[in-house]
């Protein structure tokens, strides 16, 4: 019995190895406020992030990736739902008193790969509703351990008046294992992220997994483990930058040890861009106008770097735009998965990750809203042209003292008048304004803004809602 049993038990993991091997398993490592220029491959100066810039070596650099909004709750929203997150209600970032967050009846990344038996897990910050209806293993995560909601939505935040915030807890899964996370814990994130994201890959190594590891740093307040403590010599900022960068290694490293490397889809990249009032403990978005909460290119254009062997070619870099909406449909069509039945905003662009020749985006064009559902931009599909609406924004006064030691200097608001357009291909800065110029290109997106406002609301234009606007839950 015993050599037909362990026949059968060896039958039984080829099967399951030939099963994985058919289907990528998924790495998503979603940063939280990392500017476009806060990696070496990307622009970084003062310190180093060699385990990141290997990744883009090893795979493809998307120099025009963005998200949907510039800030942390929305942004995650179109990321796991591939939804424009107002068309589901959620909008800004949720606080520790919100009654709301993802309703039951939107598909996440996790229900939409589980359709394809993959094991699935997240880790690290959420911030998709923190009761407990709203928590990832509600969503179609196996498993979670993490915060629900940003590491300054606590007690000890330096700017808030006493009794603004609750203790900030630690979860796993749908309970709370530490009620209070202290100053002390907050060094030891990073690290205990990413013990959880290799363990998670160790466990499931004979069968597809999703492991979506969302770091909560580089969001103030900053904080680093002893072992990168001083080590950047660019100050707290970028020895925080040195330990995520160590985080990005020791995952990669996982995947080689256990023979996964080939067969894995690493994605790497932000919720938004830099949270500019911070100052030195704020990231850089480089050549961008502006920062996180703006729908300047510096709050939506994010690092995008992309890693699988063999299926996304290795040490290509493109320009073509995509958004983090279009993953989800992506990963749809990769693994052959069923997208939802209800409608979504994100669009296959496998032809685009993977390098096809002469890939195009596949979108006529992009919105951009922001606050309590404004429409404040709009980009054609291609990338090229981007019309910013009449809004106010927030900005830093030009003659603002640099911030300091994580006290925040005050913004300034504001305002565009009239709409105005950027060709984005040679004014990436978005310093030039061309819509007295271009008025067919004015029109043409005037054209789009119209039908995305009917479909999702404007309240700028007073429309609170549109017509495909679905309910968060609540």
């Amino acid at each position: 019995m015993r050599p037909l049993l362990i026949s059968l038990l060896t039958s039984i993991a080829l099967v399951q190895a030939a099963i994985a091997a058919e289907k990528p398993n998924v790495v998503v490592i979603f940063m939280d406020d990392m500017g476009y220029a806060d990696v070496s491959c990307f622009g970084a100066q003062g310190y180093h992030t060699p385990n990141i810039d290997k990744l883009a070596a090893d795979g493809r650099k998307f120099t025009n990736f963005h998200v949907a909004q510039p800030v942390c709750s929305a942004s995650r929203t179109a990321l796991l739902t591939g939804c424009y997150p107002n068309r589901v209600g959620i909008h800004g970032a949720l606080g520790p008193s919100a009654k709301h967050g993802i309703n039951a009846d939107e598909m996440t990344l996790a229900e939409l790969v589980k359709q394809k038996g993959y094991a699935t897990a997240a880790v690290g910050k959420w911030h998709l509703g923190s009761l407990p209806q709203f928590l990832p293993v509600k969503h179609g995560f196996d498993q979670y351990y993490g915060i629900p909601y940003s590491n300054d939505m606590w007690p000890f935040h330096p700017q808030a008046k006493k009794g603004t915030y609750p203790k900030l807890p630690m979860y796993e899964n749908d309970h709370v294992v530490d009620e209070e996370i202290t100053p002390e814990d907050q060094t030891h994130l990073t690290t205990d992220y990413t013990a959880r994201g290799v363990s998670f890959i160790e466990k499931n190594k004979d069968k597809p997994f999703f492991l979506y590891l969302a770091h909560s740093m580089v969001h103030v307040p900053l904080f680093v483990s002893d072992k990168f403590k001083g080590k950047s010599g660019k100050g707290l900022f970028g020895d925080v930058m040195m330990e995520v960068d160590w985080s990005v290694g020791q995952i990669v490293d996982t995947l080689k040890k256990n023979g996964l490397e080939e067969n894995t889809w690493v994605i790497f990249t932000s919720d938004n861009g830099p949270w500019l009032s911070y100052g030195d403990h704020a990231g850089s978005a480089g050549p961008l106008r502006e920062g996180k909460g703006t729908c300047w290119e510096g709050g939506t254009r994010v690092t995008g770097i992309m890693k699988w062997p063999g299926k996304i070619p290795a040490g290509t870099t493109t320009d073509t735009m995509m958004m983090t909406i279009d993953l989800l449909p992506t990963i749809a069509h990769v693994i052959d998965a069923k997208l939802p039945e209800h409608k979504i905003d994100g669009l296959n662009c496998w032809p685009i990750v993977s390098g096809a020749p002469e890939a195009k985006n596949p979108h006529d064009f992009y919105a951009f809203y922001y606050e309590q559902n404004q429409l404040q931009a709009i980009t054609s599909g291609d990338g090229r042209w981007k019309l910013q609406l009449p809004h106010k924004y927030r900005s830093l006064p030009p003659e603002a003292p640099k911030a300091t030691g994580g006290i925040p200097v005050l913004y300034q608001q504001v305002k565009i008048e009239q709409p105005e357009l950027y060709d984005l291909y040679t004014d990436i800065s978005e310093s030039k304004n061309l819509a007295t110029q271009n008025p067919d290109e004015v029109a043409k997106l005037q054209k789009h803004a119209d039908s995305i406002r009917a479909e999702l609301g404007d309240s700028l234009m007073n429309m609170p809602k549109g017509t495909g606007t679905r309910e968060a839950g609540k």
